[in-house]
């Protein structure tokens, strides 16, 4: 999934897909995340928000379903 670099001190990107209303977030600890039945109004919100890290807290973590995305690596 594509995502769009964030001005934040915890969140480094954000994509989502609209789709399958999976909303999909990496964080500076290196950690990628997709939260799942996001509503598209949620991720506008995200995107627009002053600060995007109070906006994810107050309005997204702990709210949806969510799981960590296990990258591959090569050897």
């Amino acid at each position: 999934m594509l995502r769009t670099r964030v001005s934040s001190s915890d969140l480094q990107s954000v994509g989502y897909d609209a789709t399958t209303c999976i909303l999909e977030i990496k964080f500076h600890s290196g950690g990628i995340y997709q939260y799942f039945k996001v509503p598209e109004s949620i991720n506008r919100g995200l995107m627009a928000a002053f600060s995007h890290g109070k906006y994810f807290h107050a309005c997204i973590k702990d709210l949806y379903f969510y799981q960590k995305i296990l990258l591959k690596t090569t050897y």
